[in-house]
């Protein structure tokens, strides 16, 4: 059975709920879609029509013919609006501009320093979004709404970062106001574990309704998608792992009676400084990256032993919530397989047995791309709800 089939909408479909059932990507007939939601013809081609006029479907050819003229095909047209999608790091940002599809037109990444406070990070990411639309020969006007994540927590429903930790200055500043002073379009802003999230189930396992998406840093956090939605929790903060105590095990390298939350002994910034106190030179999560992939053996092992730390809160989370897959991502993911294997180790020996049955821990196919394409398809999914397509088009069709 298709989406659409599973989602059948009822005797009141709008044009926007028509549109949903192309979303797939699946050409369609006019009849298919008769049969689809048992409207009458002539309501669904009135429908449809309109959804061409407003430029939100396309032809797609002609189906075989079963006698008489070949019908007609509708598409989703991807390049009805195009996206600006950011992901804002602790250290790099990385702007592209993208279809509704989700494919990424163009894209570019520059360091950055996220403590510098909003308005000159934004104020950059806005002259490099703006340099992108150019390259595109694109107007500014096609640009239909504006996805960012961020490294902190985010109150979603207001797009304001709320106390985050690594960006001193952005407590409670109002990002979708100030991009919208460029930008007068839908602004959408989420913590950056969520978008990954998003990207990595959409692109890389998209038939997965369950998966959580753990990314280990400069700092740490988990985005989690139940059922096939993104779980934010009531403010938004859901997914905090970082901030999780971690229980006391014989591989911990902490006291018994230590309390210590799994940043302060997994994180990048928690790694280089365990190896300071070996003598070895590493301030950042990229110095220990480089350790690791220079077959430093101190940082290897330290980078294991982050796994088995990660490890010990994830048992409990694949306990509650039985995810299919959990995904690894982040700097220090990329290191190598050695924060894997120590999550693994931990979590397949702590974790109830029927949690990891079929349990896979993978590392990110989707790489460092994953969040500019969650933040495009966090955006896209809004622009284009029922509810909105039903505005658009009211509004180009009179």
């Amino acid at each position: 059975m298709s989406d659409a089939e599973r989602h059948l909408p009822n005797a009141s479909t709008g044009a926007g709920d028509i549109f949903q059932l192309l979303l797939d990507g699946q050409a369609r007939t006019k009849a298919d879609l008769v049969h689809l939601t048992g409207l009458a013809r002539s309501t669904v081609s009135a429908r449809v029509d309109a959804l061409l006029s407003a430029g939100l479907l396309v032809a797609a050819g002609e189906a075989a013919s079963t006698g008489g003229r070949p019908p007609s095909r509708v598409a989703f047209n991807p390049r009805a609006g195009l996206v600006l999608a950011v992901d804002l790091g602790a250290s790099h940002a990385t702007i592209a501009i993208a279809d509704l599809g989700g494919r990424i037109l163009g894209s570019t990444t520059h360091p950055l320093d996220i403590a510098g406070g909003p308005e000159p990070v934004l104020d950059r990411m806005l002259v490099e979004a703006e340099a992108l639309l150019s390259d595109l020969e694109t107007p500014t006007s096609a640009l239909v709404g504006v996805g960012i994540g961020v490294p902190g927590p985010v109150e979603h429903s207001t797009g304001r970062p709320y106390n985050p930790p690594i960006m001193p200055g952005w407590d409670r500043f109002d990002i979708p106001g100030y991009v919208q002073r460029t930008f007068d379009v839908p602004v959408l802003v989420d913590n950056d574990v969520n978008v990954l999230a998003l990207g990595e189930q959409t692109t890389s396992f998209p038939d997965t309704s369950d998966l959580i998406f753990v990314k280990v840093a400069t700092g740490i956090g988990a985005g989690i998608i139940a059922g096939g939605q993104l779980q934010r929790g009531a403010q938004g903060s859901a997914g905090d792992m970082g901030h999780v105590r971690v229980p006391h095990s014989a591989e911990s390298t902490h006291a018994a009676d230590e309390e210590r939350d799994l940043e302060d002994l997994a994180s990048g910034s928690a790694i280089a400084a365990s190896l300071r106190a070996q003598g070895i030179d590493a301030e950042t999560s990229r110095d220990v990256t480089e350790l690791v992939r220079a077959g430093n053996t101190a940082a290897i092992e330290a980078l294991r032993q982050a796994g088995r730390d990660v490890g010990e809160v994830l048992a409990t989370v694949v306990n509650l919530l039985n995810p299919s897959i959990v995904v690894l991502g982040g700097s220090i993911a990329r290191a190598g397989e050695h924060l894997l294997a120590g999550v693994r180790e931990v979590v397949y020996r702590r974790s109830i047995p029927l949690a990891t049955q079929h349990l896979a821990i993978v590392q990110s196919p989707t790489g460092e791309r994953a969040a500019v394409l969650g933040a495009a398809i966090m955006v896209a999914r809004e622009v284009l709800s029922p509810a909105n397509v039903e505005r658009y088009v009211s509004v180009r069709t009179r």
